[in-house]
């Protein structure tokens, strides 16, 4: 699918050339629409199997994108982002259950990829996991790949949206759900790569996916 991605400056939405690498077209402070609301340009839907049909396991209605989370998989950027503060909105609208926003996944799409995951689950958004060998100063190279959120948790109750606020900058990670700062990753051993939100078992919705370059 080509990238058609989006800067809202000044009110305007301004297109960007395809391919592009961050630095070269958003400036410190302006606001990328990863989602335009209408279709997944500039994403990849990633099912190990070659054969599923994504379309039964995503799809977009009213700016809306549907994980119905059947089977395990992903959809990620088809480009890699460093240094950022990344938006968006999720909830589960009918039960409980997991997911995870995918940070800095290197070049190799599998379930897993390799990554450090903002945690979905719920009642844990804001813990921490480790996947395929990246580790970051808190985590230690324990053998439990998770490290708990420090506060209670800040989600809203099922069927409400929640906001993650997810700030990458160098080799620290801040996650903030509603708000809250509920954990920090330093000396992460990953620090730049695709972004991805998992499908992982129940059905789960995402909207507003914003993304704002940070001064390196």
């Amino acid at each position: 699918m080509s990238r058609v991605p989006m800067i809202r400056k000044a009110g305007v939405l301004l297109l960007l050339a395809v391919g592009m690498p961050l630095a070269s077209w958003a400036a410190e402070g302006d606001v990328v629409e990863l989602f335009n609301g209408k279709d997944f340009s500039g994403w990849k839907l990633f099912i190990p199997d070659p054969s599923a049909d994504v379309t039964r396991t995503w799809s977009i209605k009213d700016g809306v994108i549907h994980c119905s989370g059947d089977p395990a998989g992903y959809f990620r950027t088809t480009t890699p982002y460093s240094n950022y503060e990344l938006t968006v909105e999720w909830r589960f609208p009918k039960q409980g259950g997991n997911s995870g926003v995918l940070l800095h996944i290197q070049d190799k799409d599998e379930v897993w990829p390799k990554s450090i995951e903002a945690q979905l689950n719920s009642g844990d958004a804001g813990d921490i996991w480790v996947i395929g060998g990246t580790t970051f100063k808190e985590h230690g190279g324990k053998e439990d790949r998770r490290v708990p959120k420090k506060e209670k948790s800040s989600e809203k109750p099922l069927g409400e949206w929640n906001q993650y606020r997810i700030v990458c900058n160098g080799d620290t990670i801040e996650l903030y759900v509603n708000g809250v700062l509920q954990n920090r990753a330093t000396q992460c051993s990953v620090t730049s790569g695709y972004i991805g939100f998992q499908s992982e078992g129940v059905p789960i919705e995402f909207r507003n996916i914003r993304l704002k370059p940070l001064k390196k």
